[in-house]
């Protein structure tokens, strides 16, 4: 029975094996050739040994760069340097050729190239170790949660909100677009659409999920969101994943707590269970990246007040690509100066101003600035934005008015039917995968990245 190749480099030597997998390499003389295999379940290889007393030239041509093959034989204690465990084959089975124009060669390949082959480019050491380390971090999402009493919570993927100004969306629609149905002053007739309204995808699962924390106490979202804004940034994507906790009787210092240890949780599990992995990142493309990771998990997290954070900025003497002052919305490079420069640690920045923050959040006594909440990171600049919500239903009507939202009467009504104090924040998933992994561009933690023009496969 075929074991994974993560689980046949434990095993002590003496025992027949069954093994199946890629070729990554070949090499070898007249007498022995070594092949490099790899199944996915690791960034090791296991290497297997074929003497050409028992198989011929023949047998062993169909095995090249990217065919996939089943071996059978006996685990051996490695002769060679690089590995503790080898494989004496005693059968083969070839499933799949691969020929010479195979685009994964064993040599450097540009992040640039590999983005175009997104369908080839898990077989490579960098993105199988990346997606493995993501799917190690979503399972610690799940089971922070869970382990806390908290209910997985399934928003709508196609909404007719748009969270109130949280990005530009991409519309839903089965109408003809050579022929849209028009109303009587020229405007598209929506109510000839699917829904008789107009729907778009989600750009966050936010105000939804604040339906289900004030019936349910404590739920989280975990789920794709997607913005249609032009940004061809290494820190955007059209597409991707939303992680979005809201709890019922939260104030803002519980959130602040929820945050911190919750993304703390999330990097020492990718640590403990992905060390090989994130190694390999660590040696091949960021020295750094262990003691970053390490960095987050042993400090306690610089808590300020916007006010505090740009008067550190102003009087910092740094020449800054934008201006600071109060009231501005504080870019990537100021967050960065924060947490790298100034306090070399993480930072949790609070008491926004209300004006360039979203109307649900709490106003503070001075009627300027509002409960909001962002952690800042090494590298990343914000990974979690949040807040404590505007629970009074009259101030809340007040915003809602001063913005000129309008169908917003089902979120009122959580707020006129028993109201709480709550709150809640939200990660963007791959700002966490990106953190974790090192990795320079967003479109590289995702399988399949979608960007303005790219929408392949």
């Amino acid at each position: 029975m075929r074991k994974t190749i993560k689980d046949i480099l434990k095993e002590a030597p003496g025992q027949k094996v069954d093994v199946k997998g890629w070729v990554r390499t070949r090499r070898g003389n007249k007498n022995v050739q070594f092949v490099a295999l790899n199944d996915g379940s690791t960034i090791n290889n296991l290497q297997i040994v074929f003497d050409l007393s028992k198989f011929s030239e023949e047998d062993l041509k169909p095995i090249t760069t990217g065919s996939s093959i089943h071996v059978e034989g006996e685990l051996v204690a490695s002769q060679g340097s690089g590995q503790n465990v080898e494989v004496q084959a005693e059968k083969l089975e070839v499933y799949g050729t691969s020929p010479a124009d195979y685009p994964l060669q064993k040599k450097g390949h540009s992040m640039e190239f590999l983005r175009e082959k997104a369908h080839l480019r898990p077989r490579t050491n960098t993105f199988g170790a990346v997606l493995r380390i993501r799917h190690a971090l979503a399972y610690a999402v799940h089971k922070f949660f869970n382990d806390r009493g908290f209910y997985y919570f399934h928003t709508p993927l196609i909404t007719a909100s748009d969270c109130e100004g949280a990005g530009a969306q991409f519309q839903v629609t089965t109408m003809p677009l050579n022929d849209l149905p028009k109303t009587e002053d020229g405007n598209i007739d929506y109510s000839k659409d699917f829904f008789g309204k107009m729907a778009s995808l989600t750009v966050s699962g936010q105000l939804e999920g604040e339906l289900g924390a004030t019936a349910l106490g404590l739920i989280y979202t975990f789920g794709p969101t997607f913005r249609a804004e032009n940004s061809n940034t290494p820190r955007h994507l059209s597409e991707f994943w939303m992680i979005e906790p809201e709890m019922a009787f939260y104030e803002i210092d519980d959130n602040m707590n929820l945050a911190e240890e919750f993304i703390k949780y999330c990097v020492k599990y990718a640590l403990d269970n992905c060390y090989d992995d994130i190694k390999f990142l660590n040696d091949h493309f960021d020295p750094e990246l262990i003691d970053r990771l390490k960095f987050v998990i042993d400090n306690d997290f610089v808590r300020l007040s916007y006010g505090e954070g740009i008067e550190i900025l102003e009087k910092s003497g740094k020449k800054f690509e934008f201006p600071v002052h109060w009231g501005v919305d504080l870019a990537s490079e100021h967050e960065r100066y924060l947490v790298e420069e100034h306090f070399k640690k993480p930072v949790i920045l609070t008491d926004y101003p209300k004006e360039i923050k979203a109307f649900y959040m709490k106003l503070n006594d001075d009627g300027k600035t509002v409960r909001a909440m962002d952690v800042l990171f090494p590298k990343i600049g914000e990974i979690i934005g949040g807040s404590q919500r505007e629970e009074n239903y009259d101030k809340l009507m007040s915003r809602v008015k001063e913005m000129g939202l309008e169908g917003m009467d089902w979120y009122l009504d959580t707020r006129k039917y028993g109201t709480v104090p709550h709150s809640g924040f939200g990660l963007g998933f791959e700002r966490l995968v990106l953190f974790v992994t090192g990795m320079q561009n967003i479109r590289d933690v995702i399988p399949f990245p979608r960007y303005p023009k790219a929408c392949e496969y």
